[in-house]
């Protein structure tokens, strides 16, 4: 006969092999938003992250003002303390500097993505976003910057690889343009961070491109117009293809507040997404 600390423990057993065998196959799967997204340059965005229901942070690597400030050990303390008291991580990180000083054309930002992977394995976090907008945005048909991209992801891929962190390249370039790059590159620790929005509004088709482009994606982007469903973008289709590719990796909110209430259109957009995918 079972004592009653022994029947507590097979019934919290058997409650929490219920809630397992209750998650859609392709799960679990967590929750970030975008630093920026968030509006808070410090290390109290844990706290908003954690008010609004989040289960981390994708950081921003800082810019030209700060000197990417999250390179200085002592910056990434404190954000590491930070998320620790909030029972939040670091999802991801984002060297956005890359938009204004691009990785095609300047020297210097081959360096700062070196100390970038640096960073990244310091908060024990395995993606970065490698952001091509701007003055970054890749033209496939211009041959001389496309080449310099190549030669730089081929020296830095096989370093984030052995650093346990991949480099996520973030475009406006279509799936099949992204295979063909990928094939170009042909070094291990580079893939693509997958934006559900960019996509969508270069006329594609989201849930398509997720599944032609499947294991290469390393990490996911969710936004819409509006809060995520109440948009045009077909989220019932990116889910399943989400689900279809057996993706098991962070689902990170680059959402604005249309209401002009951050914190309430975050907290809609976060219920949203585990509503739809059911964790």
């Amino acid at each position: 006969m079972m004592n009653r600390r022994q029947f507590l423990g097979s019934a919290a057993v058997a409650g929490m092999a219920a809630r397992l065998a209750a998650r859609p196959a392709g799960g679990p799967w967590k929750m970030s938003m975008y630093q920026g997204s968030l509006r808070k340059s410090d290390p109290s965005v844990f706290e908003l992250a954690k008010r609004v229901g989040l289960d981390g942070v994708e950081l921003l690597m800082g810019g030209l003002k700060d000197n990417l400030q999250v390179r200085r050990p002592e910056v990434r303390l404190q954000y590491k303390q930070a998320a620790k008291a909030q029972g939040l991580v670091v999802s991801s990180i984002c060297i956005n500097i890359l938009n204004n000083v691009a990785l095609k054309s300047e020297p210097k930002a081959a360096i700062w993505l070196l100390d970038t992977i640096a960073a990244c394995r310091d908060f024990g976090c395995q993606n970065i976003l490698v952001p091509f907008f701007g003055k970054g945005e890749l033209n496939m048909e211009n041959k001389e910057e496309m080449e310099r991209v190549v030669d730089v992801l081929k020296e830095l891929g096989p370093r984030a690889q052995a650093a346990e962190v991949t480099l996520g390249l973030e475009n406006t370039l279509s799936a099949e343009e992204n295979m063909a790059l990928l094939e170009k590159i042909s070094a291990p620790g580079v893939a693509v961070y997958y934006d559900v929005g960019n996509s969508f509004n270069k006329g594609r088709d989201p849930a398509a491109e997720i599944r032609k482009l499947s294991k290469r994606i390393c990490q996911i982007h969710l936004k819409d117009k509006g809060l995520l469903g109440q948009g045009p973008i077909d989220f019932n289709a990116v889910a399943a293809a989400i689900r279809d590719i057996d993706y098991r990796g962070w689902l990170v909110l680059e959402t604005g507040a249309p209401s002009g209430d951050l914190e309430k259109d975050t907290a809609a957009n976060v219920q949203f997404v585990h509503k739809l995918f059911g964790f």
